[in-house]
């Protein structure tokens, strides 16, 4: 709809300027015209002499040159004076743009004939161009309106996130509270310490998932951390949950590694990602997380051997929806995105993929 608008404008807008240059060409005529009565010595009707010179001065928007048959300038009319300061041939290279223009208009004195070259009016200029001028103007608008799009569509997804998470927080609390109540009275037989303690464990996961979707859409409280410290008890949950031939690693040279985060959810963005490389990994292999310390950053990259991203997906892994499993609805890495960069005023992305060889993802945190 928008495209045929502006080409009916340009239309409409194009025919216009052809009328006002077909009236513009017969002010040159008429002008042509008066110059011939008034160069003519035996003309004695003093009608026709006024209407000629009535003629010429009319014209005060076409600019025109007289020019004789060898192309030699004779005369200037609205010709703008001070655009040819300092610039000699002016006259003469308006003279070409004008012949480029339009045919000239003969003007036949009987003793000689000298011709008429004409350009284009100031408004007949500004009407050629007021069609692209238009044009921009409606790309403009449009742009502002899928901007204005696009950022209302995000915040309706914020606003369904953020809905979705506190629903589900909601939900899990009741069951939670009844499943701690059962393993109170387990309790009582002495012969379940060793399940009951696993049981206390994940229950005790469960209520942080619930606390980590609770504080979805509020903002957290950030805290100075040892991150090394939470990597570690990270890796060593998720590796009893992993299958025996993958290994999960932590690498780094430092012990004490110090930064500000809400640790339930830097917890859940590195759960994502560990579970992503589980996935990608069918398993079997190796997942290695490497810790690097620089006094303005520091750097978590997630590394594993799996089957890896084809480069035509790697921009779209971050995308709400968007999920290569056949389970699953494509909103782990995006949450991941913004807990980091909304919460933690850090970055997440692909460090580099290669389909066979793995994938590394990495976290930039900012002191």
């Amino acid at each position: 709809m928008a495209l045929l608008i502006v080409a009916a404008s340009l239309y409409y807008t194009d025919r216009l300027a052809a009328q006002l240059a077909i009236e513009e060409k017969k002010k040159v005529e008429e002008v042509a015209d008066a110059l011939k009565i008034l160069s003519d010595p035996s003309n004695t009707k003093d009608l026709e002499t006024a209407v000629a010179i009535n003629t010429m001065a009319q014209n005060k928007t076409i600019p025109l040159i007289i020019a004789d048959e060898k192309g030699r300038i004779k005369d200037k009319i609205n010709i703008d004076s001070s655009r040819a300061l300092g610039r000699s041939n002016y006259a003469e290279l308006q003279l070409q743009k004008y012949r480029s223009q339009h045919a000239p208009i003969k003007v036949d004195y009987g003793t000689g004939i000298d011709y008429v070259y004409y350009g284009e009016s100031f408004l007949l200029t500004q009407l050629r161009y007021f069609p692209y001028v238009q044009l921009a103007i409606i790309v403009l608008f449009l742009v502002v309106v899928l901007l204005a799009l696009n950022a209302a569509h995000r915040s309706l997804q914020n606003q369904v996130w953020v809905g979705l998470s506190k629903e589900t927080a909601h939900q899990m609390g009741t069951p939670l509270s009844s499943m701690e109540g059962w393993l109170e009275l387990l309790r009582d037989d002495h012969n379940n310490i060793d399940a009951i303690a696993e049981m206390q464990n994940d229950l005790d996961r469960l209520k942080l998932v619930a606390d980590r979707f609770g504080k979805v859409g509020s903002a957290p409280n950030l805290e100075e951390e040892n991150l090394i410290t939470r990597l570690h008890n990270m890796v060593a949950y998720m590796q009893k949950r992993s299958p025996q031939k993958v290994r999960i690693a932590l690498h780094t040279r430092e012990d004490d590694v110090r930064v500000n985060i809400s640790g339930p959810l830097f917890d859940w963005v590195m759960e994502n990602l560990i579970r992503n490389a589980l996935d990608a990994l069918a398993g079997q292999g190796n997942i290695d997380i490497t810790v690097t310390n620089t006094p303005q950053q520091v750097w978590v990259d997630v590394q594993d051997t799996g089957k890896g991203i084809p480069a035509h997906q790697v921009k779209k892994v971050f995308t709400p929806g968007f999920t290569t499993k056949k389970r699953g609805w494509g909103l782990g890495l995006s949450l991941a995105r913004r807990i980091i960069t909304i919460y933690h005023h850090g970055s997440i992305f692909v460090k580099n993929s290669e389909v066979g060889k793995g994938t590394t993802f990495r976290i930039i945190l900012r002191r």
